[in-house]
């Protein structure tokens, strides 16, 4: 048998491993290893249970101005180099 809870993982990840489980028992495995391979399938894929995320507040950045002046202080014009041919 699986060690540990399984309360942590989503649903998702659980519909997963019963599914992974059932494949594995209808090729024959024993049911405790069907078990052991479903979870770690999942760990595998997924890292690990899923905890649920607390959603962040939205901050706005306000250093655009400082990138916008370090542009305009070279003050150098780029000039284009073209070839003229003189017949």
């Amino acid at each position: 048998m699986a060690r540990g809870s399984k309360a942590s993982y989503s649903s998702k990840q659980k519909r997963q491993a019963s599914k992974i489980e059932k494949s594995v028992k209808m090729r024959g495995g024993k049911s405790e290893d069907a078990e052991r391979i479903a979870w770690a399938t999942v760990n595998k894929q997924d890292g690990g249970a899923k905890k649920k995320k607390k959603k962040a507040s939205k901050k706005k950045s306000t250093k655009k101005a400082g990138k916008t002046a370090t542009k305009k202080a070279s003050g150098k014009k780029k000039t284009s180099k073209k070839s003229s041919k003189k017949s």
